[in-house]
């Protein structure tokens, strides 16, 4: 049987069979396993590295550089994924910080902590990457099922993060087997874990042959339809309240997050919690953070984005009164603890209130990403992906820097109220998007 001749000029939609979805997504979901594990051994190391090269005052410098990093490569990765495609981008982003991996094993064999920095700061490309590598994942997806498949790609990240920190030790014993000097071991295992995703995703990963068929005909990024610049794309987004609401929703998620998280450790110590517990606390808040998020991407196929980002909002503030409430008990935690006994409601709230702050930065995170990988305008689509990634990041940046000086100033209750303080744009956003999300085209 022939085939029926196409009209001439008419774009001929190439098959996509479920084998290169799956071999698609198996390539994401190993890259984000890999690189996870090489950012997470990293970081477990990075700040102890930067005090021994310059010191206990510059010690925070190791985590402001990587994430100012992935903030700036967010916007530049998007725009070479509009033009050469995922696969050049994403390999191109892990090559890049594998290198920043083997720069920083470099500065401590100079001892050079300049060096270190520069380091880092390709280091931390990667976790522009993993970011990036969800809404490759819904590139290659059915609408009905395009959460789903992004959140599949996100809860490979728990797979870093837990493994990462717990080869911290082996990593240095073999930096110290290869004649390196302290803390470089870890950054040789960083190296490697960056360099396999590489080399996975350039490998496997094979871009749609089109865009998926509720959505434009023509690919993201081909030459007939050109990408918008990032000032561009934001205009577009501010006329459609959905997209709107999808760019400023991550944002504040990510630093309510943030500025909670970094100072959780202080709050447990100052109300005298051992480093186990607070240990135990982070990696509840993890937990919560990546490995429940399909759920949150099979409830946005059902519900929706914006009902799923809603949830994520609701989630956030009952974390915030349970952190305000912890605060409130801190006091007579920290005398019980002074005097050996149990402290009378010990950090369970602490501990719960960071479990729930990562379950509702989980739903944010997937129902506003589901919103923007349907915006079906080719030439904004990639474009206010890495704007969402960049703002993310320096949002997050933002949100660390302030940290501190609130919780000197007011304690642990002051940092959740400008948690919520930070929250209010996105109820904001989200009223505006649940009016007009029928009407947006999105």
């Amino acid at each position: 049987m022939t085939r029926p001749t196409p009209t001439p000029g008419t774009p001929v939609p190439a098959p996509r069979p479920e084998s290169h979805r799956r071999r698609n997504l198996t390539a994401l979901v190993l890259g984000n396993a890999l690189s996870g594990v090489g950012v997470a051994v990293g970081a477990s190391v990075g700040a102890l590295l930067t005090e021994r090269l310059g010191g206990t005052s510059v010690a925070g410098l190791a985590q402001a550089v990587g994430v100012l990093a992935a903030a700036i490569a967010a916007i530049p990765l998007a725009n070479l994924a509009a033009r050469r495609g995922r696969r050049v981008a994403l390999g191109l982003g892990y090559a890049l910080a594998a290198a920043g991996a083997l720069i920083t094993v470099l500065s401590a064999v100079a001892g050079s902590l300049p060096v270190q920095l520069v380091g880092i700061g390709l280091f931390g490309i990667a976790n522009a990457v993993t970011l990036q590598s969800r809404f490759a994942a819904a590139d290659d997806a059915p609408a009905a099922s395009r959460a789903r498949t992004m959140s599949v790609v996100v809860w490979a990240t728990t797979v870093g993060s837990v493994l990462g920190p717990n080869l911290s030790a082996p990593g240095d014993d073999l930096g110290a087997g290869l004649g390196l000097p302290p803390l470089a071991g870890p950054y040789v295992l960083a190296l490697v874990a960056l360099l396999a995703a590489s080399t996975v995703v350039t490998a496997l990963y094979r871009a749609p042959a089109r865009a998926d068929g509720d959505d434009d005909a023509v690919p993201t990024g081909s030459p007939l339809v050109p990408p918008l610049g990032s000032r561009a794309a934001l205009r577009w987004a501010w006329h459609h309240p959905v997209a709107r609401f999808g760019l400023v929703m991550p944002a504040c998620a990510h630093a309510v997050m943030i500025v909670v998280m970094v100072m959780t450790p202080l709050h447990l110590q100052h109300a005298g919690m051992s480093l186990e517990v607070v240990g135990v606390v982070i990696s509840l808040h993890i937990v919560g953070m990546f490995a429940f998020s399909p759920v949150f991407g099979w409830l946005a196929d059902k519900i929706g984005g914006v009902r799923t980002t809603a949830v994520g909002i609701g989630l956030l503030a009952v974390a915030l009164v349970l952190g305000v409430t912890a605060a409130a008990t801190a006091p007579a935690e920290a005398v019980h603890a002074a005097h050996g006994a149990a402290p009378a409601g010990g950090p369970t709230l602490t501990a719960a209130a960071l479990l729930v702050l990562g379950l509702g930065w989980s739903a944010c995170l997937i129902g506003a990403s589901a919103l923007l990988a349907s915006v079906v305008e080719p030439q904004v689509k990639l474009p206010l992906q890495g704007v969402s990634d960049a703002a993310m990041n320096y949002a997050g940046a933002a949100a660390a820097a302030v940290a501190g000086p609130v919780l000197a100033w007011g304690g642990f209750g002051a940092v959740n109220g400008v948690g919520a303080l930070i929250l209010a744009p996105a109820i904001l956003a989200l009223v505006s998007a649940a009016r007009r999300r029928s009407r947006a085209t999105v």
